[in-house]
């Protein structure tokens, strides 16, 4: 059989992968406080490989948080309104039972740099073991990698303005 030419292109539609426009469900959580561009890129792309993603506002009644739980639920909701496939939610406890209660078919982390791996290595396999969940990682945009929600913090605690490291239209919450 011949090979095709390398200006010869692919005409026959490849079949959808899983998660495109499917009702796969994947979780994302965390404490977004606040919810940055890093995390606002992490989303977009999932979006792209799964037909929701659930962003999971993690309550912790110890753990108050710099933005009050209510103001970043808020937020969120309001910044995605106009997009079916995102749902905003909280929630308290195991961040896998919560996974269950939902359908998830997986957890979504970001990874910023080398020393965030080991920790998602660990937190992937004991939630693989407890719930066999699996973790989708996706690695920040290098543009991005410098963001954080604690560095957005101390930024602010500083009177600068955080405003270059929220996502664009992100509601005011601070």
């Amino acid at each position: 059989m011949d090979k095709p030419s390398s200006s010869q292109t692919h005409t026959t539609p490849l079949p959808a992968r899983e998660g495109q426009g499917g009702g796969s469900t994947l979780l994302f959580p965390g404490s977004f406080d606040p919810f940055t561009r890093g995390h606002a890129n992490l989303v977009e792309r999932a979006l792209a490989l799964f037909g929701e993603v659930v962003i999971a506002v993690g309550i912790n009644p110890q753990k108050p948080g710099w933005i009050p739980a209510e103001e970043r639920l808020r937020a969120l909701r309001e910044y995605y309104k106009s997009d079916a496939r995102v749902r905003v939610e909280s929630y308290t406890g195991l961040t896998v039972d919560f996974a269950a209660s939902i359908g998830a078919r997986a957890i979504l982390r970001g990874l910023r740099s080398v020393k965030d791996y080991e920790y998602e290595l660990s937190m992937a396999d004991v939630n693989r073991q407890l719930a066999a969940i699996e973790t989708v990682i996706l690695f920040a945009d290098p543009e991005l990698a410098a963001i954080s929600s604690s560095v957005v913090r101390e930024l602010a605690h500083f009177g600068k303005d955080i405003t270059p490291f929220l996502p664009e239209g992100f509601p005011k919450i601070i």
